[in-house]
C-alpha cells in the first residue's frame, strides 16, 4: 500500500443538509492544495458531501487530476434537518462514546471506520492518493486502526481541525491532524 494523506474538509457553512465551504474553508483547501501539489498524487478522492467534494477539487486542480467520488468516505453522521439538532448531537455524542450505537441517522462509528479502512485496502495501494472527508470518519478510521488509547486524547475530543492532513502510510497512521501547512490561519476543532 502507498501512501494516502487524509485531508479534513475546510471550513463549512453552519447549516442542515449539505453546505459548502466558507472563504475561510476555501482559503484552507487551497493551502491544504498546496502542500499537496508536490507529493506525486496518483488520484484523489472525495466524499460525496458538498464541503468535502469543494476541498477536493482545489487538491484535484492543484495536482491535475479529477475527483473521484467514494461513499466509503462520507461522514458517519451528516444533520440534514430530518430530526432536531438537539436528537443529532446527542446521538453524535453517545456514536463517539459507544462505537457500536446506530444513530437515527448514519452509521455507527466502528462501521464507518471500517468502511474508511476498506476503502484504503482498495485504493490506497494506489498511493500516494489523496481524500477528502470528514472529521468523524477520520476518527473512526483512526480508533478502528489504533484502538482509542493510541489516538490523541485531543483528537478524541475535539475532532480533526478544518484543513488538517492526517498521513497513513499502508494501514498505519504516521501523521495525524496536522495543520502546519495552515501556518497563518487559526484552525478550529470541529469534526463533520
Amino acid at each position: 500500500m502507498g501512501i494516502v494523506y487524509v485531508v479534513q474538509h475546510g471550513e463549512k457553512v453552519r447549516e442542515p443538509g449539505d453546505p459548502g465551504l466558507t472563504a475561510r474553508g476555501r482559503e484552507q483547501a487551497a493551502l491544504a492544495a498546496a502542500w499537496l501539489r508536490d507529493k506525486g498524487l496518483r488520484a484523489v478522492f472525495a466524499s460525496p458531501l458538498r464541503r468535502a467534494r469543494e476541498t477536493a477539487a482545489a487538491v484535484a486542480a492543484a495536482a491535475g487530476l479529477p475527483v473521484r467520488v467514494d461513499a466509503r468516505v462520507t461522514e458517519r453522521m451528516n444533520w440534514d434537518g430530518s430530526v432536531p439538532a438537539e436528537r443529532f448531537f446527542a446521538d453524535w455524542t453517545r456514536a463517539s462514546e459507544d462505537r457500536d450505537f446506530v444513530p437515527a441517522v448514519g452509521d455507527s462509528s466502528r462501521a464507518a471506520g471500517a468502511r474508511f479502512r476498506e476503502f484504503l485496502v482498495e485504493c490506497g495501494a494506489d498511493g500516494p492518493i489523496a481524500v477528502a472527508c470528514h472529521g468523524g470518519v477520520t476518527v473512526d478510521l483512526l480508533r478502528t486502526l489504533l484502538g482509542d488509547a493510541a489516538v490523541p486524547e485531543i483528537v478524541l475530543r475535539e475532532g480533526v481541525p478544518s484543513g488538517a492532513i492526517t498521513v497513513i502510510d499502508g494501514l498505519t497512521p504516521i501523521a495525524i491532524a496536522e495543520t502546519v501547512h495552515l501556518a497563518g490561519l487559526e484552525t478550529e476543532h470541529r469534526a463533520g
